[in-house]
């Protein structure tokens, strides 16, 4: 319809909107009274108004004014919805100070900018030039309030509304011709062009609804997923004596079973166990232990209960086919040519229907029922399964108890073997007395003894293979041990060696001091240092490293040398003791004061 009159499709639909266009004061006159025309036309029309001979008491109005309708020109409301077949013609618009022609339908439309986001200030080109903002005001004050006019010398102006789908309604007098009173001078006249016009202050305004409505919905958000999160569990309490008993009886209840074994948890994974909790904790374990058996147990029970359901449910099934079976095996005796030629069409119709009716909900119970079984079936094979996985850890954990067992089992079934032949034997010599034709019965039975014999046999053989397999991993498992006994051994005379060449190593470091000099000391200075570590290791019956014997007294003197130290104490073999302590990576050399035991030898 927009497409028709000239002007480009907008959201704002001025046949539909709600606060349609009012362009006139609601107080005052909407045509005006002295400023429109003021030739002899309008007195001749003031006059005829006025005039009492024109008023028809039978209608209730004046004759020749026609009845007050949305179409009539100057009102400023918006006409009712039209067809969109037929074409709209936008109606003269009286103002206070100007009348606006409205445009030619058959001329194209005005071009329009792209809205900008949150648009509320309209640019109007076209004014006249004698046009005031007194005017503008008149002019679009009745789209809707006006915040700001900003007008230019060069006959166009910005006008800032107060909400946007007021713009929509300004741009509804796009392509208005506008005149200035009854002037017909050119600077009073003008044609008016309002487009979209962006403004600083309207994309500020936009962007900070914009962030309002994120916050709400973030807010929204939120509470829906505050509501929607699970409530968080209640705190558990720090570990204490007192805590730990009162959680040790809720852990005998079965009732608060549940929330003792929650609040235990929690202070095992808080680290509370030390050496003086490790009691409290190991009887609260335990405690936990014993409800296993009891849980085993109701497991039980409910599987039990399940079970004597699920039979339950299986015979009534079974019942309840059974009795469709003989309802459908009615409707079949009542559709014999016996009986079916007395029913009459309608009867036939019913008894038919009633018949496949009563054989689908059969077949459905007949399917539910095999499922029902075939499931039971694979329950069975998949505890074999499991049963045979349980049995092959155990074949691995313990070999030395399967040889046993496979032995035994290997002498029994020779000695079933043995039976079967010796049964067989009799069965062909009783045969053979008879000289008779063999009994289907004893046939069979041969074929069965045979067959048997041959599973026999080709299970011992089984047996045998597995036999010979598990004693060559036992002989691998003895040569494995044999060879980790003689590492060790050879291990322990490596080290024994090793300790022997360090005392080797330490006996001929020193030969020539021992034979250069009879005595071991040879100044006065070594006499003090002797004292000095003999005292030293005296409070260390432990013995002491050289080092940290040579950290001692460089504290009395920096210029002591730890090899002087050593070749001293290596001198006097009565007096220090070297000996190796610790074990691999560990082994350490560490001299000890025997000064009293070398007195008695020496």
């Amino acid at each position: 319809m927009l497409g028709r009159t000239g002007l480009n499709q907008l959201p704002f639909d001025p046949a539909n909107n709600n606060e349609p266009l009012q362009f006139g004061s609601a107080t005052g006159p909407l045509v005006t009274d002295g400023l429109i025309e003021n030739g002899g036309e309008s007195s001749k029309k003031r006059k005829r108004t006025n005039a009492p001979s024109d008023f028809d008491p039978a209608l209730g109005m004046m004759t020749g004014i026609p009845p007050i309708t949305p179409m009539m020109p100057g009102l400023g409301i918006v006409p009712p919805p039209i067809p969109p077949d037929m074409p709209v013609a936008k109606e003269i618009i009286h103002c206070k100070s100007c009348t606006l022609f409205p445009p030619n339908p058959n001329l194209p439309p005005p071009a329009t900018r792209e809205r900008p986001p949150g648009c509320k200030t309209v640019f109007v080109g076209g004014l006249p030039e004698n046009g005031t903002e007194q005017i503008i005001v008149e002019v679009f004050e009745q789209c809707g309030e006006i915040i700001a006019i900003r007008k230019s010398k060069k006959n166009f102006c910005h006008i800032r509304f107060a909400e946007e789908y007021m713009v929509d309604k300004a741009l509804y007098l796009s392509g208005y011709r506008i005149r200035l009173g009854s002037s017909t001078d050119k600077k009073d006249t003008g044609r008016l062009h309002v487009d979209f016009a962006q403004a600083r202050d309207d994309l500020y305004e936009w962007e900070c609804k914009q962030r309002m409505l994120a916050r709400e919905e973030r807010h929204r958000r939120r509470m829906e997923e505050e509501r929607l999160r699970p409530p968080s569990p209640p705190p558990v309490v720090h570990y204490s004596d007192h805590e730990c008993s009162i959680v040790a009886e809720k852990l005998k209840d079965d009732s608060k079973f549940s929330e003792a074994v929650q609040t235990l948890l929690t202070w095992i994974e808080r680290g509370e166990v030390n050496r003086r909790s490790a009691n409290n904790f190991y009887s609260m374990i335990q405690s936990a232990n014993s409800h296993v058996r009891r849980l085993v147990n109701e497991k039980a029970t409910h599987e039990k209960d399940m079970e004597e359901a699920k039979e339950k449910f299986k015979q009534a099934l079974s019942g309840i086919l059974i009795q469709f079976e003989q309802i459908v095996a009615v409707y079949h005796s009542a559709s014999k040519q016996k009986a079916w030629d007395h029913f009459t069409k309608a009867q036939r119709k019913n008894i038919s229907v009633w018949c496949k009716q009563a054989e689908e909900i059969r077949n459905i119970h007949n399917d539910e029922l095999m499922g029902i079984r075939r499931e039971e079936e694979m329950e069975m094979s998949d505890d074999e399964i499991e049963e045979a996985a349980e049995t092959k850890e155990t074949e691995e954990s313990a070999l030395v108890s399967q040889t046993e067992a496979l032995k035994e089992e290997n002498d029994s079934l020779r000695w079933q073997l043995d039976a079967y032949r010796n049964e067989v034997e009799l069965l062909k010599q009783e045969q053979g007395k008879a000289h008779r034709e063999d009994d289907p019965n004893k046939e069979q039975q041969l074929k069965l003894l045979q067959q048997a014999l041959q599973g026999m046999q080709q299970h011992l053989l089984k047996v045998q293979d597995e036999y010979k397999r598990k004693e060559a991993e036992l002989e691998k498992i003895k040569d494995d041990k044999l060879q980790v006994e003689k590492m060790l051994e050879t291990l322990k005379e490596q080290e024994s060696c090793a300790s022997r060449l360090c005392a080797s190593s330490q006996e001929s470091d020193y030969p020539l001091e021992k034979t250069m000099t009879s005595s071991p000391i040879k100044s006065e200075r070594e006499a003090l240092l002797v004292g000095i570590i003999s005292t030293f290791l005296h409070v260390h019956p432990f013995g002491a490293s050289i080092e940290y014997i040579c950290s001692y007294l460089h504290r009395l003197d920096n210029k002591i040398c730890t090899s002087d130290v050593e070749c001293l104490m290596g001198r006097l073999q009565h007096t220090f003791r070297q000996e190796m302590t610790g074990v691999g990576a560990s082994l350490e050399k560490r001299w000890k004061f025997c000064g009293f035991e070398g007195l008695k030898l020496t």
